[in-house]
């Protein structure tokens, strides 16, 4: 089989805006209210994907799920007297960072050999507590092949889990068995800790996990009141290599240890708060980044413009590039309307690691169907939504149909 990882990218929906919704996630807050521009969104979305394409990589994507969302509408009693905040909540387009779509343990690490998924409940908010059953629906169609692939919907919602973006995998090559590193939350001061330990422990015994290569570990809380929300705002992993911030994990030290033990071949890069602060880190999304096995065997980080932009960030990089470190290429990409909205390189995609020909080959990207793409946002998705329009019969009209036209181009008008 070609073991290989794939990227899946959200493609960024037709209802994307800015209304606040994710208490914790500063740069959410900071632009809500703004105008936001669901067209430029898109492509530069679809840009990032091509620009993974181009450096010879597995690419794929997810669908926008349908928004506004009358399923949550119907749950609510929605009559237009209800809060504009739930109004916003089922037209939001979180569903595009797709990190928080799943957790994945590839066949190599699982008992019954098979790349096991499971649907992340998102329950901490209100706007994303909605997203899982579609999630889950298209995972289904997209792995369908249950000889190599289990999707298990999510844990019970009593145990908070945000998928991927909580999740770290280690191993010598993708195709190798995997050290599986859980990170989960306890506080965080005025914001929520979204990921339970027992959400991670669920996920690891569903998986069927060897407990010698799990590791469950505390977020550092000084991260979270920061406003490191999920652990991948401080830290990525990819094969050998941990790429984290000093202050990302309540006991480092600890961390570190019991990462090497159970993987000795671990190359773990830590970046001092000295040189960048937490504050920077989370401006810059500098570790919201894509760490990358290319094809010939180096590492590349995929940060967007704003870490490179960064004067302390890039000082930083600019340093790490000049020595002899693992990570060998910075590749900056342009995700500015997501950047405002929350969510970065890594957020926008989930990590798949399995044979591209087990996998529905309509959620994979090629450059014909990238064009299709394209062409249906340039032609469906608004150009802009400014906050008053939420909620708007024109508007919904609107998007539902971009969506529409999206499924059918892609011939997935199942998911309708």
């Amino acid at each position: 089989m070609n073991i290989t990882e794939i990227n899946f990218d959200g493609i960024i929906g037709p209802s994307h805006n800015y209304a606040g919704l994710s208490l914790g996630n500063l740069a959410s807050a900071i632009h809500a209210g703004d105008a936001a521009y669901p067209r430029a969104a898109a492509l530069q979305g679809l840009a990032k994907m091509r620009h993974n394409l181009a450096l010879g990589l597995a690419q794929g994507f997810l669908v926008p799920l349908p928004r506004p969302n009358p399923v949550f509408l119907a749950a609510i009693g929605a009559d237009g007297s209800e809060n504009p905040r739930l109004t916003a909540a089922a037209w939001s387009a979180s569903a595009m960072w797709t990190a928080n779509a799943a957790t994945v343990s590839p066949a190599a690490d699982t008992g019954d050999g098979r790349c096991h998924l499971t649907g992340a409940n998102l329950v901490t908010m209100p706007h994303r507590s909605q997203e899982w059953p579609d999630t889950v629906r298209q995972l289904r169609l997209a792995f369908a092949d249950q000889r190599h692939f289990a999707v298990h919907d999510a844990v019970p919602p009593c145990f908070g889990d945000e998928g991927a973006a909580n999740h770290m995998r280690m191993s010598t090559s993708h195709a190798a068995p995997g050290l599986e590193i859980f990170v989960y939350g306890t506080s965080g001061g005025a914001f929520p800790a979204r990921q339970h330990v027992e959400a991670s422990r669920a996920v690891a015994r569903l998986h069927g996990l060897d407990p010698a290569r799990t590791l469950f570990v505390e977020q550092n809380p000084a991260a979270i009141a920061a406003g490191a929300f999920h652990n991948d705002v401080v830290a990525v992993a990819n094969e050998r290599v941990l790429f984290t911030h000093e202050l990302a994990f309540a006991d480092p030290a600890g961390t570190y240890a019991a990462i090497r033990e159970r993987l000795p071949e671990a190359e773990i890069v830590v970046v001092p708060t000295a040189d960048v602060s937490l504050a920077d880190a989370i401006q810059s999304y500098l570790f919201n980044a894509q760490l990358l096995t290319l094809p010939g065997g180096a590492m590349a980080l995929v940060i967007p413009t704003e870490a490179w932009e960064h004067g302390r960030v890039r000082a930083w990089l600019d340093r790490m590039l000049a020595g002899n470190g693992p990570i060998r290429r910075v590749l900056p990409v342009d995700v500015r309307q997501s950047m405002a909205n929350g969510g970065g390189p890594a957020c926008l995609r989930l990590r798949v690691v399995a044979d591209p020909a087990t996998i529905d080959p309509r959620f994979l990207l090629d450059g014909a169907k990238a064009a299709r793409i394209e062409a249906v946002i340039a032609e469906h998705w608004p150009e802009s939504i400014n906050p008053g329009e939420v909620g708007s019969t024109e508007l919904a009209e609107r998007v539902t149909a971009a969506r529409i036209a999206l499924l059918r181009a892609l011939d997935l008008t199942e998911l309708a």
